[in-house]
């Protein structure tokens, strides 16, 4: 099912996340439309405060073409593995290490904000511990665009957004769009009686 994207200026994407401690098949489900919706909207990844649930979930896919290979190197539970037995990840109650490696700045979107993109420093690479859909404990550790990835959406988590991190340079560039994304938000939630 597809579910509606919250845009910037709605107050659940401030929010901090509140620990999933429901594993049950209505968990799943969810995170099941959370991909649906991510796919739908030619995103990577996204977490439950974009979708209105304001909980420490989110949901990172990476679809490659047959034959090609991820510009990014992971483990998932200390093994190699093929990124199809990783995919999708589905990642309640994250918690992130960053590996002391470089930062590298690289033009970031957000399905919050809509057309909106920046550059955004962030570390090489991470480790994420979290549980799967059932509750089961895994640990990822990767690097490149995944690494980014996580970063980001384990931020939505925390009620951070990526325009919080942006160079200030690229920030200046859309804070005029913002302010308009925000104000169109604000006047929909109004209208909504929210």
């Amino acid at each position: 099912m597809l579910l509606s994207i919250r845009k910037f200026g709605d107050p659940v994407l401030r929010e901090k996340g509140e620990p999933v401690t429901d594993f049950s098949p209505a968990l799943a489900q969810l995170a099941t439309d959370m991909l649906e919706t991510m796919h739908a909207a030619k995103g990577i990844g996204l977490a439950a405060p974009q979708i209105g649930q304001s909980l420490q979930l989110f949901v990172i896919e990476f679809l490659l073409k047959d034959g090609e290979e991820p510009e990014f190197s992971f483990t998932l539970d200390g093994k190699n593995v093929p990124l199809a037995l990783a995919m999708p990840l589905v990642a309640a109650n994250p918690k992130i290490k960053i590996l002391p490696d470089d930062e590298w700045l690289y033009d970031e979107g957000c399905l919050s904000f809509p057309g909106l993109v920046g550059a955004v420093a962030r570390q090489e690479k991470v480790r994420l511990n979290y549980q799967d859909a059932q509750g089961q404990p895994h640990e990822i550790i990767a690097d490149g665009l995944f690494a980014r990835c996580i970063q980001h959406e384990y931020d939505h988590c925390q009620g951070v957004l990526f325009i919080d991190r942006m160079e200030k340079p690229d920030l200046l560039k859309i804070q005029t769009k913002v302010k308009q994304l925000k104000r169109e938000t604000l006047a929909r939630l109004k209208e909504s009686g929210h």
